[in-house]
């Protein structure tokens, strides 16, 4: 089950005596964790219809028993239970594995527990810590086997990059904030797509900003990590063959005493970029982003939008000139000199010419 499909569920009441929320994407589990909330307990604030549990320090028997009893207090109740990976048995004979596999070994409680649930009660268990691809995809499907008698667990994947764009422009818009696309372009690169980050920093912008619209400048000075985007700006800017712009940025990275090599290495390949572009006649941003999808090399959209402008400002020997210019300039900026302002100062006045 998506986060999307729990959510409609929420809304309809259609409400389960368990659920395990299951891996890493804070963002969508603290939304679904606040849904949640709403759809069992209501507007109530009663503490008492609320427990936290973790399963590193407490058995889960323990809290299956918590949920088959009765409060005094609380008709409705949400049982929350986090680190349920830790419930997982750390060794298994080959007697314990049919156990497991079989559903009566240590999650045998939970079983048997779903088959009489509590009414009014929903338990909820949260397995956040494996990812489902890589070396952990094979840890995360035992968490979801072994907890088998949850039938349909929420996976909480994490964002791609489209969709962390759709979700940040929703949090601008429920924030009230401005922000131009290529500006919002720019904050979920900076943050990696990280919803949970972006969430944060949206509402600082928001309450930084007092109404007007988020500048790149706002950007670079609120987020962490963001100043690295500058780079991208310049390649951005010379990419474009904006010259006044070019050195603005320069010189803005210069006092902030950035890196410059990586500027020329993001710099050659988006040149490269663009000549692949040029030679296949590619002649919008999204026949180039399709186009290196399916050479199997992903590419953003704000990135394949900054390959098609330098299509179109620089034709194919000129194109081959600027890989000799930014060998050169990288050559220079490497070696004994001067000023590496002055090496870059010539790089961009001859690119830009």
């Amino acid at each position: 089950m998506t986060p999307a499909q729990f959510l409609a569920r929420m809304e309809r009441r259609d409400i389960a005596p368990a659920y395990l929320f299951l891996g890493p994407e804070a963002y969508y589990r603290r939304r679904a964790r606040a849904v949640l909330l709403k759809a069992v307990l209501g507007d109530c604030e009663n503490e008492s219809a609320i427990s936290e549990y973790d399963l590193a320090e407490t058995p889960l028997a323990e809290v299956i028993d918590d949920a088959r009893a009765l409060s005094l207090f609380a008709s409705d109740r949400v049982i929350f239970a986090s680190n349920a990976e830790a419930a997982l048995p750390r060794t298994r004979t080959e007697e314990e594995t049919e156990d497991f596999e079989s559903g009566t070994g240590s999650a045998g409680p939970l079983g048997a527990y779903l088959q009489n649930p509590t009414p009014g009660v929903t338990l909820v268990l949260i397995a956040a810590r494996f990812d489902f691809e890589g070396e952990d995809k094979r840890k995360q499907d035992r968490v979801r086997k072994f907890y088998g008698a949850i039938a349909d667990p929420v996976e909480f994947r994490r964002a791609g990059s489209e969709e962390a764009r759709r979700e940040a422009a929703a949090m601008a818009k429920r924030a009230g904030v401005t922000i131009e696309p290529v500006i919002l372009e720019l904050l979920v690169e900076a943050l990696a797509a990280d919803l949970t980050r972006l969430a944060v920093e949206m509402e600082k912008m928001a309450l930084y900003a007092g109404g007007r619209a988020i500048t790149e400048e706002d950007v670079a000075l609120l987020v962490p990590d963001a100043r690295a985007t500058t780079i991208f700006a310049l390649v951005g800017a010379l990419g474009r063959r904006d010259r006044s712009r070019s050195l603005e940025i320069l010189d803005t990275l210069f006092r902030e005493g950035e890196y410059l090599p990586l500027a020329l290495a993001f710099l050659s390949t988006q040149f490269r970029s663009a000549l692949v572009a040029k030679e296949a006649g590619l002649r919008s941003p999204q026949q180039i982003q399709g186009h290196f999808a399916k050479m199997g090399v992903p590419m953003w959209g704000s990135r394949a939008e900054q390959v098609y402008q330098t299509v179109a400002k620089f034709s194919k020997p000129q194109m081959e000139r600027a890989m000799d210019l930014i060998f050169e300039a990288d050559r220079g900026l490497r070696s004994a000199r001067p000023d590496d302002r002055v090496v870059m100062e010539r790089f961009i006045l001859r690119l830009t010419a």
